[in-house]
């Protein structure tokens, strides 16, 4: 029995749809849509979730336009997209006059106290299988959302694409157009803001470290 036809890449269908297969946009389409979806919806926050689905659809539309223009260059299509995806974002919270660059001086520029939020919580003397480690979660996961809510939008994309898209640092720095260690101290301010807000929800004991990914994944 032969082994299966392996799928093929993102930049293999990309390069399939700029020669005009609508069936390859299909499938980067398929492969991505909701990773996307998820990381402008909550970089937009909520003051500005009702623009998620016309910067989602900007941002494919995006790529229909730059489908004959496109090639790969070091980065991964995921990549681009994602880059694509922030800047139509940024766009948008600009208009809105939500965005404030984490990077702009202040006369009492902010300094994280503490450790960086390096553990997620269990519940406080909860059963595993009990209705209040239910409740428990359900309260932490929405306070989660609304701390990330508070974060500025460069902080929040960093920590988005590297802890729910599994972005290494390396590739979320080349998805936003940072340097390394810009990304790496957003990263980590992002972080430690989410460790102060979370507050009761992050007991000194937890469960499932969170890992910093330098290299490519």
């Amino acid at each position: 029995m032969s082994d299966p036809t392996p799928e093929p890449s993102d930049d293999t269908l990309m390069q399939a749809f700029a020669g005009g297969d609508a069936r390859a946009f299909e499938r980067l389409y398929a492969r991505h849509h909701v990773a996307l979806y998820r990381f402008v919806r909550r970089l937009l926050g909520g003051a500005c979730a009702a623009q998620t689905d016309e910067v989602f659809q900007d941002t494919w539309l995006r790529v229909i336009d730059a489908r004959t223009r496109w090639a790969p260059r070091g980065a991964s299509f995921r990549t681009w997209l994602f880059t694509l995806g922030h800047h139509r974002a940024i766009d948008c919270l600009r208009k809105s006059g939500r965005e404030v660059s984490v990077d702009a001086p202040g006369p009492d520029p902010w300094e994280p106290e503490g450790e960086p939020w390096t553990r997620w919580p269990a519940a406080h003397g909860a059963d595993a299988q009990g209705v209040d480690e239910l409740a428990f979660w359900r309260a932490a996961g929405q306070r989660l959302l609304d701390c990330l809510d508070g974060l500025p939008a460069a902080q929040k994309a960093v920590f988005l694409l590297h802890h729910e898209d599994g972005l290494s640092l390396a590739e979320l720095a080349a998805a936003l157009e940072l340097g390394f260690e810009t990304a790496k101290s957003r990263l980590r301010y992002a972080m430690s803001k989410l460790r102060t807000c979370m507050g009761a929800y992050l007991p000194g004991a937890g469960v499932g470290a969170v890992t910093v990914r330098e290299g490519s994944a």
